[in-house]
């Protein structure tokens, strides 16, 4: 990490979660921020997955720019790819604050924000308006006060997934009351339904990812991975955040909201195995949750994971660590002679 980060990060810890938050997004937005430039790349780092050209395997998950107010310079930050929003058809305030908590001792994250946002055509019109380079995607998310919510997400869909190179149902926040419930297979059959229809309205067919939760059952696993291979869905994002706070210490750990960062590794990478394990490696699966080192990408990507995306592992160590991450794979792969493609799922027995 480079002096200009280290003091950066410590300036950012001093202040309300929230604010940091909000400061270092104007921050990127108006080219105040350190920026890599482009994605650290190679023979060995790139691949297609679902269709999407990545640079590098290594991603920003949705939740951190969730307007599109820095995507031009989140494109430069070495990330192969890059997802935001949640954007819901209508803008929203979401969630009363404080909403946001720093475990620092955990390197964990606690977030009820509730999916604030500035709604769907502010997100277009920003998406429209990026410069090319690498795949952008928009996380998908339904109204608190919707009395159809499979219907907002194909809402959105129909406003802003047109301009984006890639989509996520998310239907797994534990944030907003009864959305995980749409997680249920008759009722996610249906949501999808609708979505794809939506998607196959624009113009260019864009990939559908839906994007699960850590705490669900084996048996709902399950039953996940067979509704989106009979909705010919491309491809599962595991996972959200969790809802349980096992092993968690500290003045936050009884706050409301998704816990992520390190806690959640091991609980999330089992899910993308059984994933990786019920669609017989058929659907490529993006690995999320506690990714802060080169083994935790390594072991991801072991566990069935084409692809993975960070966020809270940003917060503690910089948007540098993207790069870092991506140099790092390449060398390692280098070193071990195995390409991503032989790694990818050649550990799954070792997580399930």
């Amino acid at each position: 990490m480079s002096l200009i980060e280290k003091l950066g990060l410590a300036a950012l810890h001093r202040m309300d979660p929230e604010k940091a938050h909000d400061l270092s997004i104007r921050a990127l937005a108006n080219g105040l921020a350190p920026l890599h430039g482009h994605p650290v790349t190679s023979d060995r780092l790139h691949q297609t997955v679902a269709g999407l050209d990545l640079p590098n395997p290594i991603g920003l998950a949705a939740g951190y720019d969730k307007n599109g107010k820095a995507i031009a310079s989140l494109m430069k930050s070495g990330f192969g790819f890059i997802e935001i929003g949640a954007a819901t058809p209508r803008a929203q305030p979401g969630n009363p604050k404080p909403r946001l908590f720093r475990l620092t001792q955990d390197q964990a994250i606690i977030n009820r924000f509730g999916f604030n946002n500035e709604g769907a055509q502010a997100v277009q019109e920003r998406l429209a308006a990026r410069p090319s380079g690498i795949p952008v995607g928009l996380n998908l998310g339904a109204n608190k006060d919707s009395q159809d919510r499979a219907d907002d997400f194909a809402q959105v869909v129909r406003t802003a997934g047109g301009s984006a190179d890639f989509v996520t149902v998310n239907v797994s926040s534990p944030n907003t009351e009864k959305l995980r419930d749409l997680q249920g297979a008759e009722a996610l059959a249906a949501l999808l339904d609708r979505v794809m229809t939506a998607r196959d309205s624009l113009a260019s067919r864009v990939p559908v990812f839906v994007k699960i939760a850590p705490d669900l059952s084996d048996a709902e696993i399950s039953k996940v991975a067979s509704v989106v291979v009979n909705a010919g869905l491309d491809g599962i994002i595991a996972t959200n955040t969790t809802l349980s706070r096992d092993g968690i210490t500290g003045p936050h750990a009884s706050e409301g909201g998704g816990l992520s960062g390190r806690p959640l590794f091991a609980k999330s990478t089992r899910v993308l195995a059984l994933l990786h394990q019920a669609t017989a490696g058929q659907v490529p699966l993006i690995g999320v949750g506690g990714i802060s080192t080169l083994d935790d990408v390594w072991e991801k990507l072991r566990a069935g994971a084409s692809a993975v995306q960070i966020y809270s592992a940003m917060i503690y160590q910089g948007l540098g660590i993207a790069p870092r991450l991506a140099q790092g794979l390449d060398d390692r792969l280098a070193k071990n002679k195995i390409s991503l493609a032989e790694l990818c799922g050649s550990g799954v027995k070792d997580w399930t």
